[in-house]
């Protein structure tokens, strides 16, 4: 029975996944959750279990990763941020909490998740993006790119267009929108926003997008892995440096 003394907070966590295995808690490795977790506990002498909108993958960033706790204590919500925040390292910060209702859950009361990745397009090694970016140095038509993006938008199976790990049952997905946009000379920004994903798929989807636009697939490729569930008409998976969990909307 849910303790009416109890508040559900949910935070809104901005973070650099460069240096972690993760979003989710392993016992041998530094995670998210379990750096967000430990500094609650260090702070307040409570354990908390976060539950988060979905979990990212090593070396994947956030800007907006949201996750749900149930909280015991009298500390005012919005003094959390800064609790926390005080014993979290430089690249996890905490930007928001909020009270929510009891059913709310960070994962299942989704309506859309927005999912970013840029895309460094140039010859000339970029130490400094290496963390950040996915690298192609040849150079890429958005037109095109939008062009094949147009075909993955809507109601479809995504089998084709996810990791052959997957512990996925349904394959199922709606994707909203998908935009290419050229950010700069040599950077190109795909937003991709969708009622949820499955393991890789966004990364599966740039790559796609890269190849369709380099001429390594063709669109009925892309329809293939589509009506067929046929990966490798599929493009290549993207390397995680460059994907961004951009957002998360409840409403």
């Amino acid at each position: 029975m849910y303790n009416k003394s109890m508040k559900r907070v949910l935070l809104t966590i901005a973070y650099d996944g460069s240096g972690y295995s993760g979003w989710q808690k392993q016992p041998t490795q530094r995670t998210i959750q379990g750096e967000i977790e430990s500094a609650f506990f260090n702070a307040t002498g409570q354990r908390i279990e976060l539950f988060g909108s979905g979990r990212t993958d090593a070396g994947v960033h956030a800007y907006r990763q949201t996750a749900h706790f149930d909280l015991d204590l009298p500390i005012p919500i919005e003094k959390l941020p800064e609790i926390i925040n005080n014993r979290l390292p430089q690249d996890i910060a905490i930007t928001q909490a909020r009270e929510v209702a009891e059913d709310f859950h960070a994962r299942f009361s989704i309506k859309k998740k927005q999912y970013l990745y840029k895309i460094y397009n140039g010859e000339e090694k970029q130490p400094f993006l290496a963390n950040y970016y996915g690298f192609v140095k040849k150079t890429l038509d958005i037109n095109k790119m939008q062009e094949c993006a147009n075909v993955l938008i809507g109601t479809h199976d995504f089998h084709g267009y996810c990791s052959a790990n997957t512990s996925a049952v349904d394959f199922v997905r709606t994707i909203f929108d998908i935009q290419v946009k050229r950010h700069s000379d040599n950077e190109i920004y795909v937003t991709v926003s969708g009622s949820g994903f499955l393991y890789n798929m966004v990364r599966i989807i740039v790559g796609t997008l890269v190849d369709y636009s380099l001429g390594k697939i063709s669109l009925e490729m892309v329809k293939e892995a589509l009506i067929q569930g046929n990966r490798e008409c599929a493009g290549q998976t993207m390397p995680p440096n460059g994907l961004y969990l951009n957002e998360t909307i409840y409403s």
